[in-house]
């Protein structure tokens, strides 16, 4: 078809050329380069419909690089206020992934995130994440008299029915045995002031507790080795 073209445009150059086929030539070639034209449009939107596909990680290990950049490579954030996932349960991963996919709670990072992320996708991270060994961060033990205060408001909550004897949780409620004391204020304020709502249970309760009691339950608990201690060494 081009060489057509071609032979048509070059012979239309010639004064004995008829009009009207040096017309028609004129007319085959545009005709010729609009398809091409359209050819490639329909090309370059095939390739940018493929590219989040060809962007999308070919392994949950790749996905779960994206969430280091602020969980941590090691497991430690390096923000505080960032909390700890690594050896959470899994259930309870998954939980806090759909709320924020759904909007139960709030995070625009998180929630930019997660909008990618299909079912599969949050069920595979959550399964790796929860494998991870938990990190030890080394939290100091606070004195005296502010782990007195934390038991004093653990005992009045009942933390322990819901979060089990050693803070390990359960299938619904998260470890907080070594979570960073930065992260444990910051989510129990935001209970408190009703900014994080995803948890009716926890709203009710931080709420009747007053700041200045916050901080010293956020201190113990963070200060609480990772692992669970064996019944000999309770």
């Amino acid at each position: 078809m081009r060489g057509d073209a071609n032979i048509m445009i070059a012979s239309s150059r010639d004064p004995k050329y008829p009009s009207a086929l040096r017309d028609l030539g004129h007319g085959l070639f545009f005709s010729s380069a609009l398809k091409l034209v359209a050819l490639s449009a329909v090309l370059l939107a095939g390739a940018l419909a493929l590219a989040p596909d060809a962007a999308r990680a070919d392994s949950v290990e790749e996905a779960a690089q994206v969430c280091s950049g602020c969980h941590g490579e090691n497991g430690v954030p390096m923000d505080k206020t960032i909390p700890v996932i690594w050896g959470q349960r899994r259930e309870y991963l998954l939980k806090e992934l759909h709320d924020f996919k759904t909007g139960h709670r709030k995070n625009e990072t998180m929630a930019a995130i997660v909008d990618s992320l299909s079912k599969t996708d949050m069920e595979e991270l959550a399964s790796y994440f929860s494998k991870k060994q938990w990190p030890t961060q080394e939290q100091p033990a606070p004195p005296a008299d502010v782990v007195s205060k934390a038991l004093a408001v653990i005992n009045q909550l009942n933390c322990r029915d819901c979060h089990q004897d050693h803070f390990q949780g359960d299938y619904v409620r998260p470890s907080l045995r070594g979570q960073s004391e930065d992260y444990l204020l910051k989510t129990m304020t935001d209970f408190h002031t009703g900014e994080r709502a995803n948890f009716p249970a926890m709203s009710a309760l931080m709420k009747s507790l007053n700041e200045d009691q916050l901080k010293p339950l956020a201190a113990y608990l963070a200060s609480l080795p990772p692992k669970v201690p064996s019944i000999s060494e309770r």
